[in-house]
């Protein structure tokens, strides 16, 4: 199914036999099931780990069929793609499993570490100079492993992958939680922790809970009945405002319906990279002309007339769009026709409103009405398209004397992009009512912004075309208030320069904008050269990936200690977190980006974001060995040298956001054992697994409360740990009396085996170690 293809582009070859691949499973697979298909099933089947065995005549093979949240299975993903904040880990990984190579085409993507200050020339060359020690790590670690490297400047990893990857039918996981973006060209792509992305390099498949399934069914036409201003955003923030954020956790959104053959491929990839502030595991469109149109305006027309070949099976079976409530665990139905333009924020993005309604909330709210800054682009609204919305609404103003009243920002999806625009003349349209082009990069979407126009702390509120909006996220100033809205959106309002404004109604010094129409696809194709491409080296043996012991920015790893066998008796709680406990609150990013590749380092973060339980500060807990408050990061750090393992007690949906393993590995490095929470994001809960972390929820979330600061907790029965299996606990208050309570879990039988190992990693390694010596001890044959 795989191949180790280190091109810049996904081989054709490839291609053709995934496709032959999903059109033979999905014929066996309706007849085993006797029912028609979703597409995420059958590109799931297709992937499985010996879905089928073959039987002889007209009989249908049998059929191991998964349990929709409940069973784990086996995946084989095509390829692997990876960010440099998080290759870092990953690759370091990687190394300790002693393979020549990866297994699976895989690639890693410069853009996390070039901080937005000045302007794409001087930030791009000031990010070389300062992280040149990693890049230099990445690019040959790379090179030495067989996988393809994109430079930094390159472009934003998903708008990358979309242009050079993707493809209709395939399978992806990524480093990154917003990997789903390729969902967009059909693809189940899914964002990893770099522990399961190791898994699948090595070839030992992704395990996955087998999703459950959510219909998304898209009636009538985009723009067909809102002045032409509801864009693919809108789309997702009402789906944000529907489910909230963790209303799509174990499930895959699978788009459908008439609607969908209004929106563009690029915008398909906005919607499908914002699943993930639902808790999606991933989002999926049906491949139609749009997809078609922009595999082949990037150079990949194979793919589009071999997915042709197959496009009966690239959608949903026709029964299910006819019934969907028969195949769906969950059906939402969405008129494009009358959805309005949407803004979400602040602090989360399921607070979800109607432009026209923002203005009188922000006044009632007392929000800063006046926007400090503005800004497009990010990996969900980077591609041409989207420039071109904003370059239109830009040339529109310039005609009627319009600059902009904020600051506005663009930061194009890619090198391609960037070249095509500049080529355009969009560039100029854009720079001509006073923005500013940052680098081809995440930027401020992810902390890496170095704002001087404010003082730290000053309240204010600024509008983005980004994804998330949690506090600190942008510019490290919790009292930023950042909305979220589609890129023509943010535009408007940069010129208007105020929340208070609807640009459906509104003028803007006397000046009515018109809806800006923009470009699917440039009319004269994309820039050509896919710049900043680096392929492995032709002799891998040759390369030396060197880490500097002293190296501040790079550490080797150590393996976790394995599990001893025995129940965690009266683990201190070093922290119990109140509301939303995201990664970027575990492990923020930031100014820590630099640290990303060193475990002891980065840990210095660690819970630094978080809200204290019992005191309500952010970032505090109480020493039980110095009975003092002290930075989580220190109250870690004194268990760690007394040899103290801890628990941390978590309160819904612990764990919201990003893919970062960091926020998984970071507690498991301190000492931490057990997690406890009311309940988990998918991603985070998987990490944690992986590290050897033993994630538990109550099955009474009463218990939560009971729980106070100096109290201990035990685990009662963990050497009869077993899948589905409640596991029982006990609270030892600091009064000496006790009370004990029940925990549920999620863990399969591999889990569990990465819990006795120590991680997942380890039992890889163990598993080649013996392999290595079972070769070196077999006699050879001439």
């Amino acid at each position: 199914m795989t191949s180790n293809n280190t091109q810049s582009t996904t081989d054709i070859g490839l291609v053709r036999n995934v496709h032959k691949l999903i059109a033979d499973t999905t014929m066996t697979m309706r007849k085993q099931l006797a029912r028609p298909l979703t597409l995420a099933e059958k590109i799931l089947f297709a992937h499985l780990r010996s879905p089928y065995t073959e039987s002889g005549g007209d009989r249908p093979a049998e059929v191991q069929i998964p349990i929709r949240q409940h069973s784990y299975a086996t995946l084989y993903p095509d390829r692997v793609a990876m960010q440099d904040a998080t290759a870092q880990m990953a690759l370091l990984q990687f190394m300790t499993a002693g393979m020549d190579a990866v297994a699976v085409s895989s690639s890693v993507h410069c853009d996390h570490l070039i901080q937005a200050q000045v302007g794409a020339d001087q930030d791009l060359a000031r990010a070389l100079e300062a992280n040149m020690e990693v890049y230099e790590f990445l690019k040959s670690a790379s090179e030495r492993y067989g996988i393809g490297y994109w430079s930094p400047g390159s472009g934003i990893i998903h708008q990358v992958v979309l242009e050079q990857y993707a493809f209709p039918g395939g399978m992806l996981v990524g480093t990154d939680s917003h990997t789903p973006n390729a969902g967009g060209l059909s693809m189940i792509a899914i964002g990893v922790g770099g522990a399961d992305a190791v898994d699948v390099m090595v070839g030992t498949g992704f395990n996955l809970r087998w999703p459950k399934l959510i219909g998304v069914h898209l009636k009538g036409l985009l723009n067909d009945g809102m002045n032409g201003w509801t864009a693919p955003k809108d789309v997702i923030l009402k789906v944000a405002d529907i489910l909230t954020v963790a209303g799509g956790t174990g499930a895959i959104i699978e788009y459908f319906g008439p609607g969908t053959k209004s929106i563009s491929a690029t915008g398909k990839a906005t919607i499908c990279n914002m699943g993930a502030e639902v808790g999606a595991t991933c989002s999926l469109f049906p491949y139609d002309h749009h997809t078609a149109s922009y595999l082949s305006a990037t150079g990949r027309a194979e793919i589009a007339e071999s997915s042709d070949q197959i496009a009966g099976d690239l959608q949903v079976d026709p029964e299910v769009e006819e019934r969907p409530e028969d195949f769906f665990d969950q059906v939402i139905e969405i008129d494009l026709s009358t959805l309005e333009p949407q803004i979400s924020g602040p602090h989360t993005p399921d607070r979800v409103r109607p432009t026209s309604k923002i203005g009188e909330e922000a006044k009632a709210e007392k929000w800063p009405l006046t926007l400090s800054y503005c800004l497009v682009g990010s990996c969900t609204n980077s591609s041409y398209e989207d420039i071109s919305k904003a370059a239109v609404l830009a040339a529109q103003a310039v005609k009627n004397g319009l600059k902009v009243k904020t600051p506005l920002l663009i930061t194009p999806g890619s090198q391609k992009v960037h070249d095509t625009i500049q080529r355009d003349g969009l560039l100029k349209d854009l720079e001509a009512i006073g923005a500013t082009v940052l680098a081809n990069a995440c930027g401020p979407c992810i902390g890496q912004w170095k704002r001087s126009d404010i003082e730290p702390s000053t309240p204010n509120s600024i509008l983005t075309s980004y994804n998330r909006n949690f506090p600190k996220r942008n510019d490290g100033n919790p009292q930023t208030l950042a909305f979220i809205a589609s890129p023509e959106i943010v535009v408007a309002y940069a010129l208007f320069g105020r929340l208070d404004f609807n640009p459906l109604k509104d003028t803007i010094d006397g000046v009515k904008l018109i809806p800006p129409a923009g470009e699917e696809l440039p009319a004269k194709g994309f820039s050509a050269t896919p710049a900043g491409f680096i392929p492995p080296s032709d002799d891998p043996q040759s390369i030396t990936v060197k880490v500097d012991p002293a190296s501040q920015r790079l550490q080797l790893l150590e393996p976790f200690e394995p599990w001893d066998g025995n129940n965690f008796t009266k683990l201190p709680i070093l922290l119990k977190a109140k509301g939303k406990c995201t990664t970027d609150q575990i492990s923020p990013a930031g100014e820590w980006l630099k640290y990303r590749g060193h475990l002891e380092n980065i840990s210095g973060n660690l819970f630094s974001g978080v809200t204290n339980a019992y005191s309500g500060e952010v970032g505090t807990g109480f020493c039980l060995i110095h009975n003092v408050v002290e930075p989580y990061p220190s109250i870690a750090r004194h268990y760690k040298a007394a040899k103290w393992r801890w628990t941390v007690i978590g309160d819904n949906n612990y764990g919201e956001g990003s893919s970062r393993e960091h926020a998984a590995m970071e507690p498991r490095y301190m000492g931490c054992v057990v997690v406890i929470a009311k309940s988990f994001a998918r991603i985070h809960e998987t990490n944690l697994k992986t590290q050897g972390v033993l994630p538990l929820t109550f099955v009474d979330s009463a218990t939560y409360d009971k729980i106070g600061e100096k109290d201990r907790i035990s685990t009662l029965d963990l050497a009869d740990l077993a899948p589905d299996k409640p596991v029982n606990c006990r609270i030892v208050h600091a009064d000496n009396t006790s009370e004990e309570f029940s925990c549920s879990h999620t863990m399969a039988q591999a889990h569990i085996e990465w819990f006795k190992a120590g991680s997942a990693l380890n039992l890889i390694n163990n598993h080649h170690s013996r392999l290595e010596n079972h070769l070196k001890d077999t006699p050879r044959q001439s």
